[in-house]
């Protein structure tokens, strides 16, 4: 869908940027950013020119916030986002094996150092005593 999409057209419930912003907790700033970028967009605008975000959408938000932690950047999210909505059972497949290949290393190295994070924050929690 674009940007012109009148409501009408779009399927379901549509909500405006403060009630998606609510509803994932992201800011306006982000989400608005993020539509700058092409990361997020909009399915479409009311007829006063309001963005109008669909559940779609919503769940395309939580994706790329779940990726956040890994450290990748939003061209490399945008890429990961991008491959699992063209085919959310094999992903890796909708992308060039060489970057399949780099995805899974990066994501194993990077959940392997959150891992070791937490193992120094329980430590920490257990050392002060909270």
């Amino acid at each position: 869908m674009t940007d012109e999409t009148a409501p009408a057209e779009l399927a379901g419930r549509t909500m405006h940027i403060g009630e998606l912003a609510e509803r994932t907790g992201l800011s306006l700033r982000s989400l608005r950013h993020w539509d700058e970028l092409g990361l997020m967009q909009a399915s479409g605008r009311s007829e006063g020119g309001f963005r109008l975000y669909t559940e779609a959408d919503e769940r395309r938000v939580r994706l790329i916030m779940s990726m956040k932690p890994f450290g990748f950047s939003l061209d490399e999210i945008a890429e990961l986002v991008d491959a699992i909505e063209d085919s959310p059972a094999e992903p890796f497949t909708a992308m060039p094996a060489d970057r399949a290949a780099y995805f899974r290393t990066e994501m194993r190295a990077r959940r392997d150092k959150l891992a070791h994070q937490l193992i120094e924050a329980d430590a920490l929690v257990d050392l002060v005593g909270a």
